[in-house]
């Protein structure tokens, strides 16, 4: 039962759960960040330089051939599919991780701001013990 009771309180611990939710909401904002980039910048991206669609960028580094059949229909040799670097979809990756890092810079700059401002914020001075207040009753006892 030992390991069942630490699990349950490492689990329910209030870091876990917020590392849980983190990783919820970034899933989240990464599908909201793709759609912006795909459907937003990566179009006005694409007019800039020339109206393309930098989804199709791509390189042919190896022909395709069809498949040939010989006069009976058996195949004699079978299709070779072309292949492509598609180096658009990497640049729109890119995009998309420069959009996603920035955002998170600027949200981490301004929780910094904020603990900063917390921080300079002066701090009361500790109320003083019940032994300081009763040696201070009795100096002004004494002074009278």
């Amino acid at each position: 039962m030992g390991i069942l009771k630490e699990f349950k309180e490492f689990a329910v611990k209030g870091n876990l759960i917020d590392f849980a939710i983190g990783v919820v909401v970034g899933g989240a904002f990464g599908k909201v960040t793709t759609a912006f980039v795909d459907g937003m910048v990566m179009p006005v991206v694409g007019k800039l330089v020339g109206g393309q669609n930098f989804s199709d960028l791509k390189f042919k580094i190896q022909d395709g051939t069809k498949e040939v059949l010989d006069s009976a229909g058996n195949i004699t040799s079978t299709a070779i599919p072309e292949v492509y670097i598609k180096y658009g979809e990497f640049i729109t990756t890119v995009i998309d991780f420069t959009v996603v890092a920035f955002v998170m810079f600027m949200v981490i700059k301004a929780m910094n701001k904020l603990k900063k401002a917390d921080e300079a914020a002066p701090v009361a001075p500790p109320a003083p013990s019940k032994e300081e207040v009763l040696l201070g009753e009795i100096r002004d006892l004494l002074k009278k």
